[in-house]
């Protein structure tokens, strides 16, 4: 925590993946700002990559199912990343004090966030350039994400392995930052990443994909 808290930055752009900037309409995530997402551990996972390769460090509350080895592929340093499975009733406490010391915390709190609460918080990741990521609502959300539909493939007729997801995320946000819209994605594709859905190139896609593929898919 102390190295954490050494290497952490205040800076406001942080360095994104191109298929979750294509998702912010080409904006980059934002430190200071809270970003929620409905409907893919995948696309939290993309969210945090673009941080922690650039050496950020990471914290996950409150998701004792956090698939590591699937972080892992898509590009998160597990070497900086810290996990609090279940942290009861004490979940804020716990976000607020990693918020203080990382730079991207991810958050799936056991209930209904209370606008005071989501106040209070968004002062601390004002100060300290950090951004949050919650699976689930939270008032004040800088975007909101939610995969509407997906079709997986790589199943035949009762055999198979699902091999890759296409999924449609619906995005929309406070004002003029992120503009309403729908986007077709990979989640992930048949190699494993994760980027636009072109449906020119669908078709030729391969149906070999890594292990980790049903780990990260919820």
């Amino acid at each position: 925590m102390q190295q954490a808290l050494d290497t952490a930055t205040a800076d406001r752009a942080l360095p994104t993946l191109p298929a979750v900037s294509d998702l912010l309409s080409g904006a980059a995530l934002r430190g200071g700002a809270v970003y929620s997402v409905r409907g893919s551990s995948a696309l939290v996972m993309a969210m945090m990559a673009g941080p922690s390769a650039d050496g950020a460090w990471c914290g996950v509350v409150g998701m004792p199912s956090f698939g590591a080895e699937a972080a892992r592929e898509l590009g998160v340093d597990l070497e900086r990343l810290v996990l609090v499975p279940d942290p009861r009733h004490d979940w804020l406490s716990v976000v607020a004090a990693l918020v203080d010391a990382l730079t991207v915390v991810v958050v799936r709190p056991p209930g209904e966030v209370t606008p005071g609460e989501a106040s209070r918080l968004a002062a601390r990741l004002r100060t300290r350039g950090a951004m949050l990521i919650a699976v689930g609502s939270w008032p004040g959300s800088e975007a909101r994400l939610e995969v509407q539909t997906s079709v997986w493939t790589g199943i035949g007729d009762g055999e198979g392995h699902l091999t890759a997801r296409q999924a449609t995320v619906a995005v929309t946000g406070r004002g003029a930052a992120v503009r309403p819209h729908q986007h077709r994605l990979w989640l992930p594709a048949p190699d494993g990443s994760i980027r636009p859905a072109d449906p020119e190139t669908t078709r030729h896609e391969t149906t070999e994909s890594p292990l980790w593929h049903q780990e990260a898919a919820g």
